[in-house]
């Protein structure tokens, strides 16, 4: 709905001699206009009046200037305001009645009014998403139009689902809107009618105690049990008030206050305070219904607010703890990643990044997005990506991989669906194999400034079955960089996907111009610049990036053999190793990677059908591979005094910085590596 635009002050002036033809719903969008030197207090059920001109609105956590008084002016719109008749207009202590002079007509327009009233405040309540948002439209839903103060108090801490609150427990004051009384003969009438809980002339705004505690078996919490509001007019009314704002409070009496409990849907979650000042007329019967309404709706909101923002936590800490710690760092690449949650009013969702080394020296890049957001979604993600690391572990292709990611997806439920591209990416090859499953294509940043979106068949989502993902194989250059990443980067409100994609492009090439055509930029400020490309209204989902920088091994540090499984295999494997150390200059490892290569062939050779593969490896480490065609993994045992095998892996454990043993489709690969330095 567009908000009316405000009136100039001339307006204003004109309307203070003569009752406005206002409905209540126009006067509750009032109240989000601007305040100015004379703040409209519509009544439900009646005409609109202005306040004094020494009077205005106080908002709690956002306290306007105050307006100098004008006693002369006050005086006037007093009187006008005298004369407007209300709704509110009646005895403080009998029920509804028609005035004098006044028909079934009025009456019944004068409760259309209100119920109108009800409908657009409950509206605006509805309208919170957090429990601050709720609050604060019950308070401006409500002051002036239906009290000239509110206090809202809510428990602390405030239950979560079906959790059982402590008794006693403690109310604080969570939010407090007044129309505070500036005007000096308006302030002593005020207290007269013992309402100095409307506010002074100090500094201190604050209209009651912060915390309150509510005994079992007290006023308080006898008014709060009744759930059903109450006047200010009985003792145990008052009590319970005197309880609430504290003993060097002035209570309102009569009907000038309405004690509200908010009850949720299992329990009391607080209590609200409706007061009108003096110059105004008090609260009718109808009324209690309409602050019943209001504090129905509001105490619903906030108990979905609450258990909206525990579920939002929960699944934010869910996907966290489902995200790596920390990257590996394998041999010829290197990575960095960055996570960024959806803004604050979004939910959370299923984005995740992965990177897992393979034999060979090899490594798999994975990044994902379940659909939806939700802490379903972050489950989703949590059991796809452990799906992924387990069929990483296999070594499959990654087009099969993505295949049994969709039987997976599939098991999960018919709409669990995900988006997903996996890499392989080989240091000693130079190249990398991409299978995308319905995600955004991945950038390549190239060594002399140029970046190019990557060629890859799109595919179906996870999840959809009965399809086919197909990989495709690409060159990977020493020097480059590839981006992985989350459509939350590329697609927003503002922007579709594509336009997002070429604005990445650009992005990248920019920065590479920067550190110029001979050197990489830095990869985490890379990443760093990539996420501030992001502006405001771009945040709606979850961001996942993946940034794999490929150095590779060159040739000449890459020794690779095949062996026939003889008897003669071990000491050939021998001399070969030796050779190859001499090569590189690494003759203070022979002894030990002669010890160990012999112990690993030896064991292959049991086992094996076809030629061993040796392989070694020399960048900041010295990595030695074995490769055979029998599936089962070795596995460390204790050997007896009497037994004649058994020890080769106790010795690879001893001498090896660290090595490990890997299930390929095809056999097995054990491996293990030396420091070359120190």
């Amino acid at each position: 709905m567009t908000e009316p635009q405000p009136t100039s002050h001339e307006s204003r002036h004109e309307e203070r001699a003569r009752p406005s033809e206002q409905t209540l719903p126009h006067a509750l969008e009032e109240q989000g206009r601007p305040h100015a030197d004379t703040p409209a207090v519509p009544e439900p059920g009646g005409p609109s009046r202005r306040a004094p001109l020494g009077a205005r609105v106080d908002r709690s956590g956002g306290v306007t200037a105050s307006v100098p008084g004008q006693p002369e002016r006050a005086g006037r719109d007093s009187a006008a305001a005298a004369a407007v008749p209300s709704v509110g207009a009646g005895d403080e202590s009998g029920p509804t009645a028609p005035e004098p002079g006044e028909g079934a007509a009025a009456v019944a327009r004068r409760e259309g009014d209100r119920l109108r009233f009800v409908g657009a405040a409950t509206r605006r309540i509805a309208r919170g998403i957090d429990l601050d948002e709720i609050v604060l439209g019950l308070c401006r839903a409500t002051v002036p139009t239906f009290s000239d103060a509110i206090l809202v108090h809510l428990r602390d801490p405030l239950p979560v689902g079906d959790e059982r609150p402590a008794t006693p427990f403690v109310l604080r004051l969570r939010r407090t809107d007044r129309l505070r009384l500036v005007d000096e003969a308006l302030s002593e009438s005020a207290e007269a009618e013992g309402l100095t809980v409307l506010g002074g002339s100090g500094p201190d705004l604050t209209p009651a105690s912060e915390l309150c505690e509510v005994r079992t078996g007290g006023e308080l919490n006898e008014v709060l049990r009744g759930v059903r509001p109450v006047f200010a007019e009985s003792p145990a009314a008052r009590a319970a008030l005197a309880e609430l704002l504290g003993p060097d409070r002035t209570v309102p009496g009569g009907r000038r206050a309405i004690l509200a409990p908010l009850r949720g849907r299992r329990r009391v979650i607080g209590a609200a305070v409706f007061v009108r000042g003096p110059e105004r007329p008090a609260f009718e019967a109808n009324d209690l219904l309409v602050a019943a309404q209001l504090a129905t709706h509001t105490a619903l909101g906030i108990d979905k607010a609450v258990l909206y923002g525990r579920e939002a936590y929960i699944a934010d800490e869910l996907q966290r703890t489902m995200l790596p710690d920390s990257l590996p760092q394998p041999t010829g690449v290197r990575l960095a990643s960055r996570y960024l949650p959806a803004a604050e009013t979004a939910r959370v969702g299923g984005d995740w990044y992965d990177a897992i080394p393979l034999p060979g020296s090899r490594v798999a890049l994975v990044v994902g997005d379940v659909m939806g957001h939700s802490m379903t979604s972050a489950a989703i993600m949590g059991q796809l990506r452990t799906t992924a690391q387990t069929l990483a572990g296999l070594d499959l292709p990654p087009a099969e991989v993505l295949h049994h990611l969709d039987e997976q997806a599939q098991r999960l439920g018919t709409d669990r669906m995900a988006t997903c591209l996996y890499a392989v990416y080989d240091p000693v090859a130079h190249r990398i194999t991409i299978a995308n499953a319905g995600h955004p294509p991945p950038v390549l940043l190239h060594l002399g400034g140029r970046a190019e979106v990557l060629r890859v068949p799109p595919g179906a989502p996870i999840g959809v079955g009965g399809v086919d993902f197909e990989a495709v194989e690409l060159d990977a250059p020493a020097g480059a960089t590839l981006l992985l990443y989350t459509d939350g980067l590329v697609e927003s409100r503002l922007r579709d996907v594509w336009t997002g994609i070429e604005q990445l492009r650009e992005r990248l090439a920019a920065t590479a111009q920067l550190t110029g055509p001979d050197h990489s930029p830095p990869l985490e400020a890379l990443c760093d610049d990539v996420l501030d490309m992001l502006g405001p209204g771009d945040r709606d989902d979850d961001i996942a990036l993946l940034a794999a920088r490929f150095d590779g091994i060159a040739p000449s540090d890459v020794a690779y053999w095949f062996l026939d499984p003889e008897e003669t295999a071990p000491g050939r494997a021998r001399r070969l190793a030796r050779r190859a150390l001499e090569r590189w200059g690494l003759e203070e490892l022979t002894d030990s990677v002669e010890l160990l290569v012999s112990e690993v062939v030896t064991n292959a050779v049991r086992y094996a059908e076809r030629p061993v593969t040796l392989r070694l490896l020399k960048t900041d480490v010295l990595r030695c591979e074995v490769g055979d065609d029998s599936p089962q993994l070795p596995r460390q045992r204790r050997a007896r005094e009497t037994d004649e095998g058994g020890r080769g892996l106790f010795l690879v454990n001893r001498l090896a910085r660290r090595w490990g043993a890997t299930r390929l489709s095809g056999g097995k690969v054990v491996w293990f590596e030396l420091p070359t330095r120190g």
